[in-house]
């Protein structure tokens, strides 16, 4: 399938909507503290958006539960909001917000450090951030995805001995929830595609402390996705659109 070129009008649409999915994650950053169930974060992450005549994507996506993922320490992606999960101090929290205004969609991703976190988990955070300004940077017309985004961040992890995840990647987003092209964190082999303006997706590493990059999805509810191995995961999103001189944070 090809990648979807964006006009004028659909690309405001889909900044309208990245900008709301921005101002969720402000909204929710001082409600996110030690004592505080994920189940609360994703009832607050519902009210805001529909308060701002949206609908949250996630809530029924192929039948995912939740208005919102809340990802704690080993979680890699597409945690289920619970009651029964209450943050603590020393935790990292990835909290992944999607959008739908006026039929358009807006994709971010923040990590949260909950009170005092160790050094290993507060490196893994920052260094992930940085993997992905480093892959959004490079960004623009007439350069190629892989050059940009798996290569880049693959080579900036490994000295630090992380792994970034194979089995999930970004995409591309805006009319749909998910679109072409395929958005990989590691260095696939291969160039493409090329960059051309009005092509809008999210760069989103995954990125695992420790050499492994597998992953498991829980059998139990078919969604929550674990390092193999217990380490650590982090990760970060942004919106980006492919503009005529580089490029443009959507979510930023």
């Amino acid at each position: 399938m090809a990648v979807m070129i964006k006009n004028d009008k659909q690309i405001e649409g889909i900044r309208r909507s990245c900008r709301l999915a921005s101002e969720t994650l402000n909204y929710l950053t001082p409600f996110v503290k030690e004592g505080v169930s994920t189940e609360e974060i994703n009832r607050l992450t519902h009210r805001f958006i529909t308060d701002h005549q949206a609908k949250p994507a996630p809530l029924g996506y192929r039948g995912f539960p939740k208005s919102v993922c809340t990802s704690v320490n080993d979680v890699v992606c597409h945690g289920i909001p619970s009651e029964k999960e209450i943050l603590k101090e020393g935790d990292i929290l990835n909290i992944d917000v999607t959008t739908i205004l006026d039929g358009y969609y807006g994709d971010t991703s923040r990590m949260f450090l909950i009170g005092k976190v160790g050094k290993e988990a507060r490196l893994l955070v920052e260094r992930t951030y940085e993997a992905m300004m480093l892959a959004i940077k490079n960004l623009g017309p007439g350069e190629y995805l892989n050059d940009c985004v798996g290569r880049q961040i693959e080579e900036y992890l490994r000295p630090f001995g992380y792994a970034s995840v194979r089995q999930l990647c970004g995409h591309g987003v805006g009319i749909g929830f998910h679109e072409p092209p395929s958005v990989f964190f590691f260095d696939t082999g291969q160039r493409g595609p090329l960059l051309k303006p009005g092509m809008i997706f999210t760069v989103e590493p995954m990125v695992n402390a420790s050499t492994s990059w597998r992953v498991k999805t829980d059998p139990k509810d078919g969604w929550t996705v674990r390092t193999v191995d217990g380490a650590l995961s982090a990760q970060w999103e942004h919106t980006v659109l492919i503009t005529a001189t580089g490029h443009e944070i959507l979510t930023g």
